[in-house]
């Protein structure tokens, strides 16, 4: 497995060996003995897995009390993948890095504990797959509002797509008003 460090050295994009012949491939998605070596360490308690269409924001979201790790994987179509950090004593503190993760690229990214993630589907369709270092907790979720100025998030919304979001995400809170992790 190869390691991309990002714009944010705690978020890192994972490129994995992929072994193919004329029946397919086969890649190792997850490791603990060498993602440990990468750093990431925390176990994985839930996978989650969502579809969505095209032009489908979800996003920006945390877990203020129980933080999440999260390790995304796109199986199915393309994405534009965003993690921004809010952590408060880091030197990225209120920085975003987004990165194209793709079914046919195979990459993966890791969004430590501490940092709000979303992304944006660019493909007809996407099939999205998460590991998780803790579990949902609703009472804790929290939402950043997806174009907050503050941020700046450079979203790679396509021309003539109705942009499909949640009333959740719709309403998101503006970065000055986030709940931050003091850590």
């Amino acid at each position: 497995m190869r390691v991309i460090k990002t714009s944010i050295p705690d978020v890192i994009i994972l490129t994995p060996k992929v072994f193919g012949d004329q029946r397919g491939f086969l890649l190792e998605m997850y490791n603990a003995r060498t993602f440990s070596e990468f750093g990431i360490t925390d176990p994985f308690v839930q996978d989650n897995h969502s579809s969505s269409c095209q032009g489908t924001l979800r996003g920006l979201h945390y877990q203020i009390e129980v933080p999440q790790g999260k390790l995304i994987k796109v199986v199915r179509g393309e994405i534009f993948d965003v993690a921004v950090d809010l952590r408060s004593n880091s030197a990225t503190f209120g920085k975003w890095v987004g990165v194209r993760l793709s079914a046919e690229n195979k990459q993966q990214l890791w969004v430590p504990p501490g940092f709000a993630h979303g992304f944006y589907v660019i493909s007809e369709w996407a099939d999205v797959l998460y590991k998780m270092t803790d579990y949902y907790a609703p009472e804790h979720q929290r939402t950043i509002l997806w174009n907050d100025s503050c941020i700046g998030v450079d979203w790679p919304i396509l021309p003539g797509v109705d942009l499909v979001l949640s009333e959740n995400d719709r309403y998101g809170v503006k970065f000055e008003d986030a709940a931050y992790y003091n850590w």
